[in-house]
Parts: structure tokens; C-alpha cells; sequence
């Protein structure tokens, strides 16, 4: 089969969410063709930012065909420069993996958006494919979420005498100038048999002995200007940790108040999420900012409160123009779904010029600059009495698979 060119350089997502990857491919020069996204919250958020943009007519990717797909971009097999997209990952989330080490993630019914994403790869025939994933789809115990996008690559080239070799990296965002430490893997093949490249990191963290790059982003870095005690009543702290938080200091979670580190034995050691009573420290990149918040569910301010939606997306790398439709609830999830646009921006940047043989900028627009006013660590309070009888001898958690999650799924 004769393959086409497409000279506008143009991209269709799949599982689009509220629109990071899509926005930081398009800031990196790429044109967006068509979104496909099922989610109507989403949806709304994508149409607010970009009235006009290209939304498919069946949102569900188990419900479109892959001709009606291209028919709406209006794009020929083979056409299509790039095919973009992080199918859905629970059954690779570490969660998952945590509680029930020795499943295999593939049979779980919620890795068909997987399987879907590679029907539509193989009906396309893009130039180039991109796949976002949590890292948890390369350390389960069979590797079968891998295992699966390689075999499927090998058979679309056995198919249609293609060429794709998918290369496989992992990504700490802070590494590229994202104010937040996140690990995603990113699959990238290209049609013609040539080996994608990812960039070599950018920034480096205060321990690193590389003294050629520069330091992290840090969370003061993207949200210091915001700092302010506006957002008290709106975004405090409720539930029944709340009072607890004060006490915690930064850059620190739960694990402060456990016989192992300078707080009081409220809690066993790694017997709660990592998230939980998380808060943010001024100097450094933000933590992985998370898809369901709670009532004491991490990264939370220094000022012991939540984060409003305007600092979650500025971690996140989304410009202030950037607007998400529904509660804070949902803003908060669609972020938390979210690819770091500036990542999206890295990736796009690096595909035109290695694949399309463009002349590119080397500088990301969508990262913070570095913020010169210094800021001062905020003091903790001591423990509220109404927590003192917690303190106790407290059992660690037993290990992976072996949590009382773990013990029901069994029984």
C-alpha cells in the first residue's frame, strides 16, 4: 500500500480528557484534527478553551468506527501525521498493583480502551503513534500491558509491511521544567522504522551532582505569586484530619507522625496512601497531582488548605487562560487526568524535528520561569489534643499484596 504525507503535520487524540496533551502538541507547532472524547465534563471544558475545535460525533471509542474517525478529520489512511492519546489506566495504576500484585492487567475489562487505541492505530496508519501511560503498565508482574503494545505493533507491520519501533521511555516531568514530580511512560513508534529519540532531561533536583543544569521548578516557582490568604475560607481544610494538618511540616505527609520520623506515633508506617495529609514544600517541585481528591488528600498548600483550581493547573503547566468547566471536584479530576501540557510541548517539538525534519525551539513556553523572592518555610503548630490518643506502638503495613485491601479482594 502507498503511504501518504501529510504537510499540515496534523494530530488526532484519543481519550483527549480536558485537553493537556492536545494543547501543549498544538503549542509545539502540530495541528489538531479531531479530538475524541467520551467524558461530557471534558467535553465542555475542551469547547470553553477552544470554540471552534473539532470534537468526533461519538465521543465513546468503543462506539466509532475507525473510518468515521478519519472521515470527520478528513484525513486518508495513511495520512494522518500523528495519533496521540493515554488510554484510561486503572488496572495499571500502583493502587492496583499494590493491593493485587499477580493479576494480569489485561484482564481487566478497563484495559480495553488499550485495545482500542491499537484497532484505531492500525486503521490509521499514522506517521507517528504516541501512547501515554502510568508507570504501572511496565512493572506489573507479567509486563502484559507492554507485552500487549509491542505485539500489537509487530502485527500491524506484519499486516501492512510498516516498519514502527516503538521505543519506550519513562518521564519525570520535573526533569523538563514542570513544577511537579510525575513518572508517566511514553511509547513513541514511528511508521518508517525509524527510532524515536527522547530528549535527555533539562533541570535537575538539589542533590544532583550534574552542576550543568539547572535546578527544579519548584511549587514556588509556579504558584508563589498566589500565595495569599484570599482563598481561606473557600478552599479550608475539612473532615477529620483537618486540625491535624498544622502540624505536619512541609514537604512532609502522614508518614511525619509514625515512630520513624520527628512527629508523634499517630500511625503506622505505610499503612495509609502516600497522598494522604501530603503538603507541599516551597523549594521543591510539587507532588504527583492526583485525579481524586479527598478530605485530606495531597498535595495541599503550605498554608494548610487545598489548592485552588488555578494552582493545580499552574503545576500542571496549564496557561491562566486555561479555563475547566464543573465543581472543583471535576476541575480538580480533569487536571489530575491530566499530561503536563509543557510535556506535550516537549514531545511535539521533538517529533517535528526528528520525524518531520523541522527546525525547532529548543525552549519550552509553557514551563514557569524561576521566581527570585525568597520565601520563608512555614512554622508547625503542635498536635491538637483531640489526636493524642492515637499515639500508640502502631504496626507497619506487611507488604505489597498483603494490606487488609489486598486480604478482602481474596476472601
Amino acid at each position: 500500500m502507498a503511504l501518504l504525507s501529510n504537510k499540515k503535520q496534523g494530530f488526532i487524540s484519543l481519550f483527549s480528557g480536558s485537553g493537556g496533551l492536545d494543547l501543549g502538541l498544538e503549542t509545539a507547532g502540530l495541528h489538531p484534527l479531531l479530538s475524541v472524547e467520551v467524558d461530557n465534563i471534558c467535553q465542555e471544558t475542551l469547547k470553553l478553551n477552544k470554540p471552534k475545535i473539532k470534537l468526533s460525533s461519538e465521543g465513546d471509542i468503543f462506539n466509532i468506527s475507525s473510518s468515521q474517525i478519519m472521515k470527520e478529520a478528513k484525513v486518508k489512511r495513511g495520512e494522518l501525521a500523528l495519533l496521540a492519546g493515554g488510554p484510561p489506566c486503572q488496572p495499571f495504576s500502583k493502587s492496583s498493583y499494590w493491593a493485587n500484585p499477580n493479576n494480569s492487567r489485561m484482564d481487566d475489562p478497563r484495559a480495553n480502551c488499550l485495545i482500542e487505541f491499537m484497532r484505531v492505530a492500525n486503521d490509521l496508519l499514522p506517521q507517528v503513534i504516541l501512547i501515554e501511560n502510568v508507570t504501572g503498565i511496565g512493572y506489573s508482574n507479567k509486563n502484559d500491558g507492554l507485552n500487549f503494545i509491542f505485539s500489537e505493533f509487530k502485527k500491524i507491520n506484519e499486516r501492512n509491511s510498516t516498519n514502527f519501533k516503538p521505543v519506550i521511555e519513562t518521564l519525570n516531568t520535573a526533569d523538563f521544567g514542570v513544577p511537579q514530580v510525575r513518572k508517566r511512560i511514553f511509547i513513541i513508534a514511528c511508521r518508517d522504522g525509524e527510532e524515536f529519540k527522547f530528549p535527555e532531561p533539562r533541570f535537575k533536583s538539589d542533590d544532583s551532582d550534574n552542576a550543568k543544569l539547572p535546578n527544579y521548578r519548584t511549587a514556588w516557582d509556579a504558584i508563589g505569586d498566589l500565595d495569599s490568604d484570599i482563598y481561606q475560607n473557600d478552599l479550608k481544610l475539612k473532615g477529620k484530619w483537618a486540625d491535624l494538618l498544622p502540624s505536619i511540616p512541609e514537604g512532609k505527609n502522614y508518614l511525619w507522625h509514625t515512630e520513624k520520623m520527628g512527629g508523634l506515633p499517630l500511625f503506622g508506617w505505610r499503612t495509609r496512601y502516600w497522598s494522604f495529609l501530603l503538603k507541599l514544600a516551597k523549594h521543591k517541585p510539587s507532588w504527583t497531582i492526583t485525579a481524586s481528591p479527598g478530605p485530606a488528600t495531597g498535595p495541599l498548600h503550605w498554608k494548610n488548605r487545598y489548592l485552588s483550581v488555578r494552582e493545580l493547573a499552574r503545576l500542571q503547566t496549564y496557561p491562566d487562560t486555561y479555563k475547566f468547566f464543573g465543581s472543583y471536584r471535576e476541575q480538580h479530576k480533569q487536571i489530575g487526568n491530566s499530561v503536563p501540557p509543557a510535556i506535550g510541548e516537549l514531545l511535539g517539538l521533538e517529533i517535528r524535528r526528528q520525524v518531520f525534519k523541522r527546525q525547532v525551539r529548543r525552549s519550552l513556553r509553557l514551563i514557569p520561569k524561576a521566581r527570585e523572592a525568597s520565601c520563608q518555610t512555614v512554622k508547625t503548630s503542635d498536635v491538637p489534643g483531640k489526636y493524642l490518643d492515637l499515639i500508640a506502638n502502631h504496626q507497619e503495613h506487611p507488604g505489597v499484596g498483603k494490606g487488609p485491601g489486598a486480604v478482602k479482594a481474596v476472601k
